[in-house]
């Protein structure tokens, strides 16, 4: 799945400002002091985050009435990423600025109509989405065992015990020079293609077979010996075609292209903003680029 849509770089969900512009003189807070009333609220939100808040609202209303998006789809994309993410999805929406798992899913529906616009007009073929389903592996399950990178020796030693049939997290508890020592050397899921992790130490894991441990491997971290807890098998292609001919939709795009896309659905939406301090919202949609100055190149070629 394509890494724009997982690095929890989406809108942030929506606040109900639009609420807050009718019955102006009603009060929504009362103090000795003063009242504030629905108009000084609305007031204050826009100067602060008017602009980016209509135009997230507005991308939204245009983006549902073109697509769907079910609680279905929604939920799967939800399970898929705290897949991905493991016992961290909570501190990770967390410090990417969502609230809660609701706040995350508000974003995420944002997410998925911005995706459904964009692959409207990606066309693949039967042939490019069995390539793409024959070469494609599933993110795997391991464990490690990991010692100094000058102890090559005890590395062997480890592995001639686990051969032996020791258990495996004791000796990663008692072995291990890293964190995973107090989890019996569980690293959780890793993607083939994920640069985050060392590429002799994916090459190792991805060649293993299910409860395989692999010999020591030579990291710039130190020896490794690995274990594959996990390795999920692929869905029938006849089965699973549609969901890998997306995938492959998906792979195809960047942010360029989701951007020029929701540019295109805003632009046929013929959108008149009324607030004239709020014109501005919605220019990066509305208006084309200029076009860029050539003088400075020209008589920079003189």
């Amino acid at each position: 799945m394509k890494k724009w849509i997982l690095s929890l770089t989406l809108a942030a969900g929506v606040v109900g400002l639009a609420a807050c512009s009718g019955n102006g003189g009603e009060d929504v807070a009362k103090t000795k002091a003063g009242n504030v009333t629905k108009d000084e609220l609305y007031q204050a939100m826009k100067e602060r985050i008017g602009e980016p808040m209509l135009q997230q609202l507005v991308l939204e209303k245009v983006l549902e009435k073109e697509y769907k998006v079910s609680e279905d789809e929604i939920n799967e994309r939800l399970e898929k990423i705290k897949g991905e993410t493991g016992e961290q999805f909570e501190s990770q929406i967390l410090q990417y600025g969502y609230k809660d798992e609701d706040d995350f899913r508000t974003a995420l529906k944002f997410s998925l109509l911005q995706e459904k616009a964009a692959i409207k007009d990606v066309k693949v073929t039967e042939d490019e989405v069995k390539e793409y389903y024959d070469n494609l592996e599933l993110p795997i399950e391991v464990r490690h065992i990991i010692v100094d990178p000058e102890d090559e020796e005890l590395a062997k030693e480890i592995k001639a015990k686990l051969d032996k049939g020791e258990d495996f997290a004791k000796l990663a508890e008692e072995y291990s020079i890293d964190g995973t020592k107090e989890t019996g050397g569980d690293l959780g899921k890793i993607e083939k293609d994920n640069e985050g992790w060392d590429a002799d130490f994916r090459e190792a894991a991805f060649k293993l077979k299910k409860d395989e441990i692999s010999e020591p491997v030579k990291t710039q971290f130190g020896w490794h010996i690995i274990q594959v807890t996990d390795k999920p098998e692929k869905e029938p292609f006849d089965k699973a075609k549609d969901e890998y001919e997306y995938e492959l939709k998906l792979s195809k795009l960047d942010n360029e292209a989701v951007n020029d896309a929701v540019k295109k659905e805003v632009q046929n939406a013929k959108v008149d903003i009324k607030d004239k301090e709020l014109k501005s919202a919605l220019d990066s949609y509305l208006k084309e680029p200029e076009a860029a100055d050539q003088s400075d190149d020209d008589s920079a070629d003189k």
